[in-house]
């Protein structure tokens, strides 16, 4: 056992449950590695486990975070490619790896997958041990930027390439810009040389959506979306729309779409349960797709465009790791623009 620091939830509730604690940590096992974490970055995720619901079965005291950059610190037996001193980020989810739908590298669909963070220990700690098939090089690139890129950015990807598969010269409409994952939309949409029309409620946000790669931003709060998605498009409707806000968001999303349209859908942070009229879905042959995370195979595609730049993560502000609650505050205040990461010293 290693003795570390770390902020720990010892129950659900408002931020100030959020505590700093002296934990131990395992020493690694068969294929294992321990981490030294430098950074760790914040997602609604962590916000949603730490609320609490019948989805999340703890076991506390429990560490958040999925989104983790460190260093290779100990290696457990039969480790594999990795050495002590790497620097690395994690792909945050966990998987069986024997079923089949893992064996076929679709490990993000497997039945027992886990999230870091979620329903197994994260990285809101100095150290944290994983298998070593969770570590992507990061060469020298900063920890705080590795940290801010793994899940939105696996997530975003197996959205725009797999379940949307996008090409040029298409139309599709990101919600919410300022989000983490839609951050990464857009910058993914651009690459393969489509047209982005993103939406935000607030003024401050459009022009750094624009700066992002957006060519036009619909500010919601002002302008009714389906309504300006008709006036952008010559009444034609968007190919594609990418959605993690729900709600009557979703209800409008859909409204949005052309005939045959698609929608991928990753989330549903205002509501669960929108008003849906199957008769519109069913006469313009719209598609609503799901999405989760996406696989190892995804993240590792995608990191020679995060390494050159090509994808870059968007960075509110960086706070100490003992801020954590405070962290968790501004979040949920919707008072950032892209990613919130933790440093942790």
């Amino acid at each position: 056992m290693v003795a570390t620091e770390a902020m720990v939830l010892e129950g659900h509730g408002a931020p100030e449950v959020l505590v700093r604690r002296t934990i131990d940590i395992a020493e690694p096992g068969p294929r294992e590695v321990r981490v030294r974490v430098r950074a760790v970055a914040l997602n609604h995720l962590d916000l949603w486990v730490r609320r609490g619901g019948p989805a999340f079965k703890l076991d506390f005291p429990h560490r958040l975070g999925s989104d983790i950059a460190g260093e290779v610190e100990a290696l457990g037996p039969g480790a594999r490619a990795c050495n002590v001193g790497d620097r690395v980020m994690l792909h945050p989810g966990v998987s069986c790896g024997t079923c089949a739908t893992c064996k076929a590298g679709r490990d993000n669909l497997c039945k027992r997958y886990l999230i870091l963070g979620e329903n197994t220990q994260g990285g809101y700690s100095q150290r944290l041990v994983v298998a070593d098939d969770a570590l992507l090089p990061i060469g020298d690139m900063p920890f705080v930027r590795a940290a801010a890129l793994p899940l939105c950015a696996v997530t975003a990807w197996q959205m725009a390439y797999v379940k949307a598969d996008l090409r040029p010269g298409v139309t599709v409409l990101v919600n919410a810009a300022g989000s983490g994952v839609s951050t990464m939309l857009i910058q993914l949409a651009k690459l393969a040389g489509a047209r982005v029309i993103a939406t935000t409620t607030a003024k401050d946000k459009v022009e750094r959506a624009r700066m992002l790669g957006a060519d036009e931003v619909v500010l919601t709060s002002e302008e009714d979306l389906p309504t300006a998605i008709r006036r952008m498009t010559n009444r034609a409707g968007v190919d594609v729309a990418f959605d993690h806000v729900g709600g009557e968001l979703f209800e409008k999303t859909l409204a949005c779409l052309r005939w045959g349209g698609r929608v991928v859908l990753c989330g549903a942070t205002s509501g669960f349960a929108p008003h849906i009229d199957l008769r519109t879905v069913f006469f313009k042959q719209l598609e609503i797709v799901g999405s989760t995370m996406g696989s190892k195979g995804d993240l590792a595609a995608a990191l020679p465009l995060m390494l050159d730049g090509r994808l870059a993560p968007v960075i509110d502000r960086v706070m100490p790791l003992w801020e954590a609650a405070e962290a968790h505050r501004v979040l949920e205040r919707r008072e950032a623009f892209g990613k919130i990461v933790l440093a942790v010293e």
